[in-house]
């Protein structure tokens, strides 16, 4: 493995790389330096050529985003594996360029959305599939704290809204089909700093987003209400809740008015809770080695990067936007993704 970028996020894959059996690092690169020291006894490279001289297999791209088309489109010229934090890229057109070109070379190409593998939203998932939540109608998200000094080239869409974007179609099983956004300029900075979201599924499922950086209160919380009841899982602790719909009646007056459902048991699950970025790192691995893996593909990762560039389209031109059929949708239909 080799590994590009070794800033907030590229000193947390070094570690991990290290740590996941069958990955070993063996080239590291960065043209700011290692200003986090995590190199050891790797000498830092200036560059992904540099990098590519190395011979690795596979690479990591922990890069600041705009700069993640070109070192993908050199790592695939050379036959490099590789995962791309995300988003894929900067625009949609650089993200089906990356896509087209690790999939013309016949290359894994991966996107790190590490919060797939929340342990959270890893048991939600499972218990959807299973059927434990019936007909899903809503999927609601709130992403909100302060502003992190590491981010200076995207806003929060792109930053943080798109990890939305990704688990709530991951976690419906559907693209995208419209969406309507709002966002603010708080912070004199040149990108958006606050959204609010809503927007609908493929296959009938509202959605709701609240991203922001100019929150004291740091909340990563994501809830999905259905015929049975919610589940609300919180990333930040890893816990997922169950809060069943009620069968209990109310004789008290100022309750009985109300019409629908009532609150019903709830259930905290106890889930085994392994660090997400290893995980992703091991689904990243197992691509590698062709076993079944929940790893993030690059069709998937344009659909995530061009339902974000619809949002921005949306705020700018306060219209709603429409998503026409993606990648993504097709290559579900060939049963390529799972």
């Amino acid at each position: 493995m080799g590994l590009i970028g070794l800033g907030a996020m590229g000193r947390h894959h070094a570690r991990v790389i290290r740590e996941v059996e069958g990955m070993e690092l063996v080239a590291v690169a960065d043209a700011q330096g290692d200003k986090h020291g995590v190199a050891r006894e790797l000498e830092v490279l200036p560059d992904v050529a540099a990098l590519i001289g190395e011979g690795i297999d596979a690479a990591m791209v922990a890069v600041p985003t705009y700069l993640h088309e070109q070192v993908a489109l050199e790592l695939a010229g050379a036959g490099v594996h590789a995962m791309i934090e995300k988003p894929i890229a900067a625009t949609v057109a650089e993200g089906e360029a990356v896509a087209a070109a690790f999939a013309d070379a016949g290359l894994v190409g991966c996107v790190g959305y590490v919060e797939r593998c929340n342990p959270a939203l890893l048991e939600m998932r499972h218990r959807i599939e299973a059927g434990e939540l019936g007909d899903v109608y809503q999927i609601t998200t709130s992403r909100q704290g302060p502003f992190p000094a590491r981010i200076a080239d995207v806003g929060v869409v792109k930053d943080l809204a798109t990890h939305d974007v990704d688990l709530t179609s991951w976690i419906a099983q559907s693209p995208y089909a419209m969406v309507s956004a709002q966002v603010t300029h708080r912070s004199g900075r040149e990108h958006e700093d606050m959204m609010v979201a809503s927007g609908r599924l493929a296959n009938g499922i509202i959605v709701n987003h609240i991203v922001n950086w100019l929150s004291p209160l740091k909340v990563r919380e994501t809830v999905a209400t259905g015929e049975k009841g919610s589940f609300v899982a919180n990333t930040l602790s890893g816990d997922l809740t169950f809060v069943a719909n009620g069968d209990v009646r109310s004789d008290w007056d100022r309750v009985t008015v109300f019409r629908g459902v009532s609150e019903g048991d709830s259930i905290r699950y106890a889930i085994a809770k392994r660090e997400p970025l290893r995980v992703e790192q091991e689904n990243f691995r197992d691509r590698l080695w062709g076993r079944e893996s929940e790893s993030v593909s690059m069709s998937e990762g344009v659909h995530a990067l061009r339902v974000t560039q619809a949002l921005l389209q949306s705020a700018e031109t306060q219209t709603l936007q429409f998503l026409g059929r993606s990648a993504y949708e097709r290559e579900q239909r060939k049963g390529q993704l799972s």
